[in-house]
């Protein structure tokens, strides 16, 4: 078992866990990633390590509650403890000093780039952070953010904070400016990062994007996570996850990434009865 040692909610379905697991602090980059197993009986996830504490010994793993195995994950309560936490995995974010670069999330995106960001602020390039969410109550990390970037900008989709519209756009305006921006990290759901690639290719500009795809070990060997990047196969977990966004055959990964959605659908339907039951059996008793 790997010790909750503190749970907080970020917004709403995202939450923020701090995990006891010694040597994946000591020994994680930016850009990897664990693969856990919230109990004994559950399937494995991959999540990308938000942050660590070397010295406490300590990871942290920012959830949306979308499926079964993240609903019940954000269950746990610190004090308690996740089955598996295995990592870390993938390879880390190449980071070098490019000059000036966009970092741009989209949604719990903004979590997994939040390290990427500390680190090429610290490889001395001049980071300008992109935020996008749906709506206000949804932007996570700006803050942390800050800290780390030397400009800041948020957009929603409905408007409720800051610029409305999307990360694109305000992409669009840095590419355009005064600044030249010699490479671009996006993190976020596939249509997005599909979408900043598509933005980014007449510029020329070189775009990491980090691929979330299904995947069951996060050693290769299941061949679920394979992608194809320009025109040839590849492996998510020890290939990547990040490859070059130009490369990238997004329409066919999407269409992966649909292939157990109604299983999904099924499975996370009958864990809510089962979460029901429990609950009204506890009442009854």
């Amino acid at each position: 078992m790997f010790p909750i040692v503190e749970k907080s909610v970020l917004a709403p379905t995202i939450t923020k866990f701090v995990i006891k697991a010694p040597f994946i602090a000591r020994k994680r980059k930016a850009g990897n990633f664990v693969m856990i197993r919230v109990d004994a009986t559950g399937e494995r996830i991959p999540l990308t390590i938000a942050d660590s504490d070397p010295a406490a010994g300590t990871i942290t793993l920012i959830v949306q509650s979308i499926g079964k195995t993240t609903k019940l994950l954000a269950m746990k309560n610190a004090g308690e403890g996740i089955q598996d936490v295995v990592g870390p995995l993938g390879n880390p974010t190449p980071i070098e000093n490019h000059g000036t670069v966009a970092c741009i999330g989209g949604g719990v995106g903004t979590a997994e780039l939040y390290p990427i960001a500390c680190a090429l602020k610290a490889a001395g390039n001049s980071v300008h952070t992109i935020i996008g969410a749906r709506t206000k109550e949804l932007v996570i990390l700006e803050e942390e953010m800050r800290q780390c970037s030397h400009a800041v900008y948020v957009t929603t989709d409905d408007g409720s904070y800051a610029r409305k519209g999307f990360v694109t756009d305000q992409l669009t305006d840095l590419l355009k400016g005064t600044e030249p921006i010699h490479a671009v990290y996006a993190i976020g759901p596939l249509p997005m990062m599909k979408a900043v690639s598509n933005v980014t290719r007449p510029f020329n500009v070189h775009t990491y994007v980090s691929l979330n795809t299904i995947m069951v070990d996060g050693t290769g060997m299941c061949g679920g996570c394979r992608v194809t990047i320009g025109g040839k196969m590849k492996f998510a977990c020890v290939d990547g996850p990040e490859f070059d966004g130009h490369q990238v055959d997004f329409d066919e990964l999407m269409m992966r990434n649909r292939t157990y959605v109604d299983m999904e659908k099924v499975s996370d339907e009958q864990a809510h009865l089962c979460r029901l039951t429990g609950t009204m059996r506890r009442e009854l008793a």
